[in-house]
C-alpha cells in the first residue's frame, strides 16, 4: 500500500491545490463533478481568511479557490468522526466567506456567489443524498430569493460514508467513482476498482498522477509530521473545555456556599422552633386554662420543626451534588490540562525532529504556515 490518503489534509491541499497545471486541471474536474456544473478556470486564493475583527476566530480553511467569474469555493475535507460544532462552524464559514468581499463603494447587486464545500467521513443528515445543498429558505420552503441566481450564498455537503463501496464500478456515477478513489487510493493498483478506474478513466488517471508525486518515503514522513502538527488544533478546543470545566468549578463553589448558608438557615429555624416547644410546655404545666392554646402552638411548631427537616434534607442535598460536580469538574480539567500538555510536547518533538533532519526555520515556517518566531516559541 501506498502512503498517500487524500482523505489527509495535507496530500489534499497539495494535489488539488499546488501551483501547477496538473493540479489545476484536477481541481477543475473534482469542482465540476461534484459542483455539477462547468468549471472552466479557477485560481487557488489564501487559505487563510484575512482577520479582520482582533475578537474574532479566523477560520482555516482547506482550499479556497474563484471562478473565472469571481465565485469562490471552500474545499474542507471533514475527516473528523463526530459531529460536534460541525453545524456551528460550517454556517459560520460561509458567512465569513461571503463577507470577505470587498464592497467598499459598490452596489450589493454585485454580490459574487460564495460556496461551502465539505466532504465529510461521516453521515450527518437522515436521507440517501450522498450531495446536499443548502440555502436561505423560510419555513416552509418558502425561498429567500425569487430566482436561483439570485441565490449566491451556498453550503455544499458530501457525505463520503453514504457510497455503496461494493457497488459495481459500472453502476457507479462519477461522483460516487470520486469518492471511491477517495477513500481507496492509498491501496492503489492493488484494488481491482482502483485498477480499473486508472486504466479506463481519464479523471481518476489526471487524479492518479497527482497522488503518485505523494507516494514516496519522503512524502510518507511529511504528510505523518503534517497529520501530528494538525492535530494540535484540538488543544484549541481542549483549550476551551478546561475553561469550562473551570467556569462550572466556580459556580459549584458558589452553589456549596448557597446551600450552606440555606443549612444554617435551616439550623436556625430548628433552634427556634424548639425554643417555642419548650415554652410551649412550660405553658401547659404553669395554667390548664392555656392548655389548648399550648397544644396549638406545639403543632405550629412541629410544623415548623418538620418543614425546617425538610430544609435540611434539601441542603444537604444540594451540598452532595455541588461537591459531586465540583470533583467531576476538576477531573475534567486535570485532563484537559494533561492533553495539552502532552500535544504541546508533541509538536516541540515533531519540529525539532525536522531541525534535526536538516529542514531549515524558513523551510518549517512555511510547511507549517506558522511565522519563524512562533516556530521558536514553540521550541522553547
Amino acid at each position: 500500500m501506498r502512503s498517500a490518503n487524500l482523505l489527509n489534509d495535507f496530500a489534499f491541499k497539495y494535489v488539488f491545490g499546488e501551483d501547477c497545471k496538473e493540479a489545476n486541471d484536477a481541481l477543475k474536474s473534482l469542482l465540476t463533478v461534484f459542483l455539477e456544473r462547468s468549471v472552466n478556470k479557477v485560481v487557488v486564493k489564501n487559505s487563510e481568511m484575512v482577520k479582520d475583527y482582533s475578537k474574532m476566530k479566523s477560520p482555516r480553511l482547506d482550499l479556497l479557490v474563484e471562478f473565472d467569474d469571481q465565485t469562490m469555493v471552500d474545499l474542507e475535507m471533514q475527516l473528523r468522526q463526530t459531529k460536534d460544532n460541525l453545524m456551528n462552524r460550517f454556517p459560520y464559514y460561509s458567512a465569513r466567506l461571503h463577507g470577505s468581499q470587498d464592497m467598499e463603494g459598490k452596489s450589493y447587486s454585485q454580490l459574487k456567489e460564495t460556496i461551502v464545500m465539505i466532504f465529510f467521513n461521516v453521515n450527518i443528515f437522515e436521507n440517501d443524498n450522498i450531495c446536499n445543498t443548502f440555502r436561505y429558505k423560510c419555513d416552509g420552503d418558502l425561498p429567500f430569493v425569487k430566482e436561483e441566481k439570485e441565490d449566491r450564498m451556498k453550503l455544499r455537503t458530501i457525505e463520503m460514508p453514504k457510497v455503496d463501496l461494493n457497488k459495481p464500478l459500472e453502476d457507479m456515477n462519477e461522483q460516487e467513482k470520486m469518492i471511491y478513489y477517495f477513500l481507496n487510493c492509498h491501496k492503489g493498483m492493488e484494488d481491482s476498482k482502483i485498477k480499473m478506474m486508472i486504466e479506463s478513466d481519464e479523471v481518476i488517471q489526471m487524479l492518479e498522477k497527482r497522488v503518485e508525486t505523494i507516494s514516496d518515503d519522503r512524502w510518507k514522513k511529511i504528510i505523518e509530521d503534517f497529520q501530528k502538527l494538525h492535530e494540535n488544533e484540538e488543544r484549541i478546543e481542549l483549550q476551551l473545555e478546561l475553561e469550562e470545566a473551570q467556569k462550572q468549578i466556580k459556580e459549584a463553589q458558589k452553589a456549596r456556599e448557597e446551600a450552606r448558608k440555606e443549612k444554617d438557615a435551616a439550623r436556625k429555624e430548628k433552634d427556634s422552633a424548639r425554643k417555642e416547644k419548650d415554652a410551649a410546655c412550660k405553658e401547659k404545666d404553669a395554667a390548664r386554662k392555656e392548655k389548648d392554646a399550648a397544644r396549638k402552638e406545639k403543632d405550629a411548631a412541629r410544623k415548623e420543626k418538620e418543614e425546617a427537616n425538610k430544609q435540611i434534607e434539601q441542603a444537604n442535598k444540594q451540598i452532595e451534588d455541588a461537591n459531586t460536580r465540583v470533583n467531576d469538574a476538576n477531573k475534567r480539567a486535570d485532563e484537559s490540562a494533561k492533553k495539552m500538555n502532552q500535544m504541546n510536547q508533541e509538536m516541540k518533538q515533531m519540529i525539532q525532529e525536522m531541525f534535526s533532519n536538516g529542514m531549515s526555520l524558513e523551510f518549517v515556517s512555511k510547511l507549517l504556515s506558522k511565522s519563524e518566531s512562533e516556530i521558536m516559541e514553540l521550541v522553547k
